[in-house]
């Protein structure tokens, strides 16, 4: 098993520490502020706008809003390949132009067709750049500071969450297409930047392996399936921020303070919690004290019920919990891949958890539906969380998640 990381981190904040890595790493913390902000000021606002402003039935609103994320969803590993063989700036500069271009036409779409290929276009656009940022990010930073590295990544990732939706809801009272022009505006900005900026990192793997060894060598690594399998049980708990919580919250501004909580503790923490366990665990002990407290946030709302103090505590450790996965589980991706086909190995992990999201919130909603608002919703989520961890455990067992794990 994996010693405990003694490498001090660099101290003091945010800036500071962004501030000692490469400008390439620094461009890249940039981008997914940018990405989140842009993404988050126009997408918690489209259903209204479909449904009210354009008068949609509700069943086209879900194909149109469905249709953005299976078109993400289903093309991860697709991106996350070709980022590996075509190199990682063309991916992500490629990934901005087409967001540029879709939100650029949401702004003026009014048929349901033009709406569906908007939508898919802002889709593909994530899926292509998303495996390709994360893998260049973890290139960038260098072994030694890939968990430092994720841990800011995550900060300016929660910020774009936070930020997205109040620059949103202000700009949405003039307009929506003022919203969306603004959203396409920042995306083409990030694309100049990063095509002028960005260095060109080629692929790690040799071309000549080929395609079909490309896929062979991801979608053979057993330890690695294993590995996402469980990990995908943390995105469908903390997936419950955006379904179970909002639902027990009966309120607009009860499920305003769960996101303003969630947000706040990872954007104040995420780099302490980091530093504490880098100090005192190894990898492996953080992924699993991460899944065991995901599940023991929901016994928050278990023992306390739907009011505000058990919703608001489970938001925040549900926050904690996932700024001490966060950092560790894609520094494993990088350390399973064994610097091979990273980036496709991202792709595949976002495909599965993509995957155990959708099933995972079906699972939820229907226990809901048989049991209501009692304990057995929460003390099941409980259980997902506590199940996960002792997988993980069990990985941890033998040091297969280490640097050396055996890809087959």
């Amino acid at each position: 098993m994996t010693t405990a990381n003694t490498t001090a981190p660099a101290k003091g904040g945010v800036w500071r520490q962004s501030r000692t890595f490469e400008p390439a790493v620094r461009l890249l913390f940039l981008n997914q502020l940018t990405i989140n902000l842009g993404f988050y000021m126009l997408m918690p606002y489209l259903a209204a706008h479909l449904a009210d402003g354009l008068g949609m039935a509700a069943w086209a609103v879900g194909l149109v809003l469905g249709a953005r994320n299976l078109s993400q969803q289903g093309m991860f590993l697709v991106g996350g390949a070709l980022a590996d063989r075509l190199g990682f700036k063309p991916l992500i500069v490629a990934g901005c132009a087409l967001r540029t271009a879709g939100f650029g036409a949401l702004a003026f779409a009014q048929s349901l067709p033009m709406l569906i290929a908007a939508s898919l276009a802002t889709g593909l656009a994530g899926a292509l750049f998303n495996p390709a940022v994360r893998a260049c990010l973890a290139a960038e930073a260098g072994e030694e500071r890939r968990v430092e590295a994720f841990a800011l990544f995550n900060v300016y990732y929660q910020a774009g969450i936070l930020l997205g939706p109040l620059v949103g809801v202000a700009l949405t009272g003039v307009s929506f297409r003022l919203t969306c022009g603004v959203a396409a505006v920042l995306f083409a900005g990030l694309t100049l930047v990063q095509l002028r900026h960005l260095p060109v990192r080629a692929a790690h793997e040799p071309r000549k392996a080929g395609e079909r060894g490309q896929f062979r060598t991801v979608l053979s690594h057993r330890t690695f399936w294993f590995f996402s399998l469980a990990m995908t049980g943390s995105y469908v708990l903390s997936f419950q921020v955006y379904l179970a919580l909002p639902l027990a919250a009966d309120g607009t501004g009860l499920t305003t303070a769960l996101f303003v909580v969630s947000a706040l503790v990872a954007l104040a923490g995420q780099l302490r919690i980091t530093a504490w366990c880098r100090r005192r665990l190894t990898r492996e002990r953080c992924l699993v004290l991460g899944l065991a407290l995901m599940g023991g946030a929901f016994l928050a709302p278990a023992a306390l019920g739907r009011g505000a103090v058990g919703l608001l505590l489970c938001a925040a450790v549900l926050a904690v919990a996932n700024a001490v996965l966060y950092p560790y589980e894609m520094d494993t991706v990088v350390a399973l891949s064994r610097g091979r086909w990273v980036a496709t190995h991202y792709g595949l992990y976002n495909t599965v958890c993509g995957i155990g999201i959708t099933l995972g919130n079906l699972g939820t909603g229907a226990l809901l539906d048989v049991t209501g608002w009692s304990a057995a919703p929460w003390l099941a989520l409980c259980a997902v969380g506590l199940v996960c961890a002792a997988a993980m455990a069990l990985l941890a067992r033998g040091g297969r998640l280490g640097e050396s794990a055996d890809g087959g």
